[in-house]
């Protein structure tokens, strides 16, 4: 009854917001929030209110239906009146004409015509008429279906209207026709009138005595005069009341939200045996049962109770929910693990590592210091007036944005850091830490891709040395680096999960899955890709010419083979057949223990068992995590071991897969570092080239047009989504669940700014 009651109060205060958005009248903030009010005043207050507004609004529209009436009907007046006026001075026109004519014919011929032309008054036909509007589209099919019903036997004239005119019984402005209908007999009238009705036309009296006419006009001209006076009183007298009702609306409607939200919470209670009290179950973090009690302890005393609550910690077998504690900074990189799905209860959180990797990532795709400082620029003008920005409507996109300010803000300072690496500002190099180590062999020589270089000075500090842009092996040398670091930081990534899957075992006190998931997991990825990885520093040191890709394929095809040149250290070829038997080991080492073992614990712990154990705990608490029974589930090892081989063949082929997914960290870094070179060459040098200012002008608004809108932002969506994908497959799956559920505490905050 409460809520029904709460509920009838918020669609009051629904009507009265409508009623005021058409009115034009904006609800004033409500600041004196400590003041509270008593809801029975609110819901007698709004029950007034919405009466008095009811009985506005029904005499409201009852005068504009009239008025609306009565601005058709002098129209009718006047274009009706205009075709009688004309008829009446063309018909005298006529009968002078007849009269002059007469006069000039012999008298002795004149009685013997006047004889001939008199006609039978009982045979004269006294013709009616229908006068009113009709909608212009509808006018011609009108006018057509009139003609057919009386089979010509009409005779119809109609005039337009300039204006638009209000329909008085829609209420809709309507472009339409004044019309007058000639007909003869009662059945002819019957049919008009019944196609009238259908057609939406709306008929008003009209006379055909000229002075009864003008009397008329004069009236309805009154009428109309007094109506819009008396309909503008009722409009202020409305305004009026919709500002009264605007002053407390804010009020009103927080205050019928939050009780009805809080009858809700209510009927989730349940009575105790006395029907006396209410007895809750719920949630709530373990560093807040202290303010719990302090909050129930108050309320007892504010409210005179003379039974105090009672706040029990119970012990339960359903999954908690998860609550993680963050703030304005972390919130958007927590959405973004939360969007994959919520962690189970005590399961590692990766939004720890992703506040790092994620913008780390994108930055490796997205390195140019130029369009970094750009992201960054905008990123600071959200945080900076975050708080003004937090209290307005912001649309759809730029919501987004506002939400991610954070998180675009990392982004840009690791943009920067990766571009200074890669040396590129706007893809323009700018030696910022020292000179270029590398000089041309000859003095004259002024073309260093045909010439070649010679090192003279110590190698380039930091990042890549600017003297290999624009050189013919700029090309071959960046792609070999992004590639060989793309690589790199893949597995370093699925190494760092497999070690979080590592920690969550240890967390649950699950050993079988140290000892045949984490561990057999290291071992294949790393003695594979890991040694991969391996190779690539050694080359990267030692300045050889191995292939690494022969290394790797001849590994397996050809794993007795002598490497030759391709060898990088001693022994290397026992290495990789050690690492290639242990890799192969691995595969069953994951597959086959694990389900007996299971098969094997679970017997164990059911030996003997028919009935299941009955705890001292309440019934409605036994809720096993897996969704319920009582703890005595049917063991399927079937289902078990064909879960497990999905699992290893996924890992399996996922190592190989998801090593080269990150191969995506070259390829958008390449893309992203041609395209701004693409821009620069092309479009602003080649507006420089032609030394004119118009041109050079058009140029500049070009590239800037081509950086903001491809670089700036379809550049940096796509390098998002692609980190998002590496950090929701490659990373995650090696140790997330995400089969968890959030902890939704019932607060104040939400209610207030939900809309209904």
């Amino acid at each position: 009854m409460k809520i029904k009651r709460c509920g009838e109060m918020a669609r009051k205060i629904r009507f009265f917001k409508d009623q005021m958005s058409k009115a034009g009248v904006t609800p004033k903030d409500f600041l004196d929030k400590e003041n509270d009010i008593d809801l029975d005043d609110v819901e007698v207050k709004l029950g007034e209110l919405e009466a008095e507004l009811v009985e506005i609004n029904a005499n409201n529209d009852k005068l504009q239906r009239s008025y609306n009436e009565l601005v058709e009907y002098k129209l009718v007046l006047e274009k009706a009146g205009e075709f009688f006026a004309s008829a009446h001075r063309s018909a005298t026109a006529q009968q002078s004409e007849i009269e002059t004519q007469e006069a000039g014919e012999d008298l002795l011929e004149a009685p013997l015509l006047q004889e001939e032309k008199s006609v039978d008054p009982t045979k004269q036909v006294k013709l009616g008429f229908l006068t009113g509007l009709v909608p212009r589209e509808k006018s011609m099919v009108f006018e057509r279906i009139l003609f057919r019903a009386t089979r010509g036997n009409i005779f119809i004239r109609q005039s337009v209207i300039e204006e638009s005119v209000v329909d008085p019984n829609s209420g809709e402005k309507a472009e339409k026709n004044v019309f007058v209908v000639f007909y003869s007999g009662e059945r002819a009238k019957s049919k008009i009138l019944k196609i009238c009705e259908a057609f939406g036309a709306n008929r008003y009296p009209f006379s055909e005595d000229l002075g009864r006419q003008a009397q008329m006009m004069t009236e309805v001209s009154g009428r109309l005069s007094e109506l819009k006076t008396t309909i503008g009183a009722g409009l202020d007298h409305r305004n009026i009341l919709l500002e009264t009702i605007g002053e407390k609306f804010e009020q009103w409607n927080l205050k019928v939200r939050k009780e009805k939200a809080i009858y809700h919470t209510l009927n989730m209670l349940s009575l105790d045996v006395t029907k006396k009290c209410l007895v809750g179950e719920g949630w709530s973090p373990v560093f807040a049962a202290t303010e719990l009690q302090d909050a129930l302890q108050r309320a007892a005393v504010d409210s005179n109770s003379q039974v105090g609550s009672i706040f029990q910690v119970l012990r339960t077998k359903e999954m908690p929910p998860t609550f993680f504690r963050t703030n304005k900074f972390t919130t958007a990189f927590q959405e973004i693990v939360d969007a994959y799905g919520v962690a189970k209860y005590q399961e590692a959180n990766p939004s720890v590592f992703t506040i790092v990797t994620f913008p780390f990532l994108f930055a490796v795709m997205f390195g140019d210091w130029g369009h970094g400082i750009c992201l960054l620029l905008a990123t600071m003008y959200l945080i900076l007036r975050e708080k003004k920005l937090s209290s307005q409507k912001l649309g759809d996109i730029m919501e987004m944005a506002f939400g991610g300010r954070y998180v675009i803000f990392m982004m840009s300072l690791f943009s920067i850091y990766t571009g200074l690496i890669y040396n590129e500002f706007f893809s323009i190099p700018y030696p910022l830490f020292a000179s270029s180590a590398y000089e041309c062999r000859d003095v004259s020589c002024s073309e260093a891709t045909t010439i070649g270089l010679i090192k003279t000075r110590d190698t380039y500090p930091f990042g890549v040395d600017p003297v290999w842009h624009g050189t013919r092996s700029e090309l071959p040398f960046l792609n070999s680096l992004k590639m060989k670091m793309s690589i790199l930081l893949g597995v370093a990534q699925m190494n760092l999960g497999i070690i979080m899957s590592f920690f969550n075992a240890k967390f649950f006190k699950s050993a079988v899955n140290v000892w045949f998931q984490f561990v057999p997991q290291m071992i294949f990825l790393n003695c594979l890709f890991g040694y991969l990885s391996v190779l690539i520093i050694i080359k990267w040191c030692t300045g050889s010419q191995a292939d690494l890709y022969h290394v790797m394929i001849y590994m397996f095809l050809s794993p007795m083979d002598d490497l030759g040149e391709n060898q990088l250290f001693p022994n290397q070829k026992i290495v990789q057949l050690t690492f290639l038997f242990l890799a192969l080991v691995s595969v069953p080492w994951m597959l086959l223990p694990k389900p007996f073992i299971l098969k094997k614990q679970h017997e164990a712990r059911h030996q003997g068992q028919s009935y299941a154990q009955l705890d001292e705990t309440d019934e409605s608490l036994q809720v096993e995590t897996n969704g319920g029974g009582h703890g005595h589930e049917e063991f399927e090892f079937s289902e078990i071991f064909v879960h497990q081989l999905i699992h290893t063949i996924e890992f399996v082929l996922g190592a190989v897969s998801n090593t080269a997914s990150y191969l995506r960290l070259w390829a958008l870094s390449l893309a992203h570092s041609e395209l701004s070179s693409v821009f620069y060459e092309k479009v602003l040098l080649m507006a420089w080239g032609f030394n004119n200012i118009l041109i050079l002008i058009i140029g500049i608004l070009v590239f800037i047009f081509a950086t903001v809108g491809v670089l700036l932002v379809m550049e940096t969506l796509s390098a998002f989504l692609h980190a998002l994908r590496l950090h929701w497959v490659e990373y995650q799956n090696k140790f997330y669940e995400g089969d968890g559920y959030k902890f939704a505490p019932f607060t104040f905050t939400l209610v207030g700014n939900e809309e209904e």
